[in-house]
């Protein structure tokens, strides 16, 4: 897909001519609510020219695949299809493949520039061409696409009962695990009851693979002395992941992520400690064991947050690791990118060193927030969806400018009380440079904090650039 910046002047009429793309697919893929009204700086995503196929009677996902010469993978998610066997006659799909017909004055090197996925000697390939001069006008050609890297999604959810099991549902064609968090575990070693079974039969009828988590914390506490209670005595370890593994079995649970945070720097051995047994404890039951870790960019980094979280013992023990590499923009912090790319790479670059990179799953928050500025302390920042946030974009004809260092769209705004307000979030491009990171750091995948913000943005982007691992 390409993206376009929405500059002065400019209309979706405009737009849908200069790509060949016709006006609806734009807005569809962008959710765009008040198409009329483009502002300043926009990002929008414009969808390939795929081929539309009208299923036959007697087809099958397997055969479609191998006639156009791509995987079922890929037609299950450009078409959000969570269920193979469930097409019928008359349906359309699209198919993620392209031709072109060759036109006036088109030469191989135009087709290739044009459709910026391709080289000359791959169309020629392709198509079984051996003289590019002589390709004559009418006749349609194949355009080779980049092979999709394979990786795997997570994504958590905060949301429980029937609303959880819908958030599940909207992207389940995009996820390799969800995980409804979570299961605070108390000093006893017991752990507190969530509404988690409608999530995990949502997962387990969309093919998603239901992971439980575990936590230390909650809205109104930190969490530091309850950790160092369990954690500190072996008794109680042994109870906490005697419940876990039960709770596991009763729910249909198929692996588990440890998410303890603020644990105190004396107790890093402790929770160490803890991650070799819910190893020794859990593997023999045929569950993974993953852990979520605050982001670190070199091993001797200091604070309360980060360090108990010994990168190296987590790399070496579990099967995979969460970095959570977003929050720099903190709901009472200042206005910052939420998760600015050059914070990430700086995490990462101390990550692999010490963590195999198909461990290594990096984290992404879909959210936006919205500070009064200047900003004064105590103020918290609002938080809310990508739609939200063009939405007040569009309402105060903001002009969206873009952060290359983060790289991060952003915008300001005066409100009808005459306070100014700054809002950070995420767009096409910005998810486009995290999605970068996953195929240069070779990372396992991506995991996502939190469901139930809707960015319609990222789910289009995310099934075109890479094929999501189902298990």
């Amino acid at each position: 897909m390409k993206i376009h910046v929405v500059n002065r002047g400019d209309s979706l009429w405009g737009i849908s001519q200069q790509y060949g793309v016709s006006i609806n697919r734009i807005v569809r893929i962008n959710g765009l609510e008040n198409p009329d009204k483009l502002v300043i700086g926009l990002a929008l995503l414009i969808p390939e020219p795929y081929l539309q196929y009208r299923v036959q009677q007697g087809d099958t996902l397997n055969n479609i695949a191998n006639q156009f010469g791509i995987t079922v993978q890929e037609i299950m998610q450009t078409n959000r299809i969570t269920n193979p066997s469930a097409i019928y006659p008359g349906q359309r799909l699209t198919i993620p493949v392209i031709y072109h017909t060759v036109r006036e004055r088109d030469t191989l090197y135009d087709i290739a520039r044009r459709y910026g996925t391709t080289t000359v000697q791959a169309i020629m390939q392709m198509n079984r061409i051996t003289d590019p001069s002589n390709i004559h006008i009418g006749r349609i050609i194949r355009i080779p696409q980049k092979p999709k890297p394979i990786i795997e999604v997570n994504g958590f959810t905060n949301v429980y009962g029937q609303a959880g099991a819908e958030q599940v549902r909207e992207v389940a064609h995009h996820l390799t695990y969800v995980s409804p968090f979570g299961y605070r575990m108390r000093k006893d070693g017991s752990l507190e009851v969530i509404d988690d079974t409608p999530t995990i039969r949502a997962a387990q009828s969309t093919g998603v693979i239901p992971m439980m988590c575990i936590t230390n914390f909650s809205a109104t506490e930190a969490g530091t002395q309850l950790a160092h209670t369990i954690l500190s005595d072996l008794n109680l370890v042994e109870t906490l992941l005697t419940n876990v593994i039960k709770t596991m079995k009763d729910k249909g649970y198929r692996g588990l992520n440890i998410d303890f945070e603020s644990v105190a720097p004396e107790d890093r051995e402790f929770y160490n400690r803890f991650l070799r047994r819910a190893v020794v404890r859990l593997h023999p039951e045929g569950y993974f064991v993953s852990s979520s870790l605050a982001p670190k960019t070199s091993g001797n980094q200091k604070g309360a947050l980060v360090e108990a979280h010994d990168y190296p013992v987590h790399g070496r023990l579990l099967d995979f690791v969460v970095l959570m590499t977003y929050e720099w923009g903190y709901r009472k912090g200042p206005p910052q990118a939420i998760s600015p790319i050059n914070e990430i790479k700086r995490v990462l670059d101390y990550a692999v060193t010490v963590i195999p990179t198909n461990k290594i799953f990096i984290g992404f928050q879909i959210y936006a927030r919205d500070w009064l500025i200047p900003h004064e302390a105590g103020q918290e920042a609002e938080t809310f969806d990508m739609q939200e946030a063009i939405r007040r974009a569009v309402q105060y004809n903001a002009e969206i400018k873009y952060d290359e260092t983060a790289q991060s769209p952003y915008y300001r705004y005066k409100d009808n009380q005459g306070r100014t307000h700054e809002v950070w979030f995420e767009d096409a491009r910005s998810a486009k440079a995290k999605f970068d990171l996953v195929k240069i750091y070779r990372s396992r995948g991506l995991s996502y904090w939190v469901l139930g913000y809707p960015f319609p943005q990222n789910w289009e982007l995310l099934g075109d650039t890479f094929i999501v691992r189902k298990l």
